[in-house]
């Protein structure tokens, strides 16, 4: 089988619950952002995936990723990625979408990027990495990051625009994969948080 990459975004934090664009600012998770990672664990350490044993794990060096990797089960067997990094949003850090849209009336991440921090062609850039690194392994890998990268990842792995990712929303704690349908990238799991209920 040709090799998957299983996503698993952060739990819930402060700043991910009022809606803030969460970079590089290091957030802990909340007491529910905490549960739901020990939940998405014990998902991935029952049938079919069985604590993915063979699967190689990477995560974001930043401390909501970490926390929900740790807390999944999987913390002793990850790897930190810079590339996996939640995107730099520059002079957006800590704002609402409300809060920049009254300073730039319509204004659109996807389309419009951020002043200050990456642009869309560097998210792009990392997320391509990714992809190829999880391309060229020889068996399925997890990533534990954040919303907005995973999202461009998914984007990515498709063979899409970085902006598709503005179709492609994911909750805390969910898990996605991106796998193969007919010999082409395909999303075979998508913002499943069902570990949750």
């Amino acid at each position: 089988m040709a090799p998957r990459i299983l996503l698993a975004r952060h739990g819930q934090t402060e700043w991910s619950l009022s809606g803030k664009h969460t970079g590089r600012t290091d957030i802990p998770l909340l007491d529910e952002g905490r549960r739901g990672a020990k939940l998405l664990g014990e998902r991935l350490h029952r049938a079919p995936w069985d604590g993915l044993r063979d699967v190689e794990i990477r995560t974001s060096p930043l401390v909501r990723a970490k926390e929900t990797c740790e807390l999944a089960g999987f913390g002793d067997r990850a790897t930190d990625w810079d590339a996996l990094m939640e995107w730099d949003y520059g002079a957006y850090e800590g704002m609402t979408p409300a809060e920049i849209k009254a300073q730039r009336p319509g204004w659109l991440i996807w389309r419009d990027g951020v002043p200050e921090g990456e642009t869309l062609a560097e998210v792009g850039a990392r997320a391509d990495e990714v992809v190829q690194w999880a391309r060229s392994a020889d068996r399925d890998v997890l990533i534990f990051a954040h919303g907005h990268i995973l999202r461009t990842i998914g984007a990515r792995w498709l063979g899409l625009d970085v902006s598709f990712a503005a179709r492609i929303r994911l909750d805390p704690t969910s898990l996605s994969i991106l796998g193969w349908a007919y010999d082409a990238p395909a999303i075979e799991r998508w913002n499943d948080t069902g570990h949750l209920a």
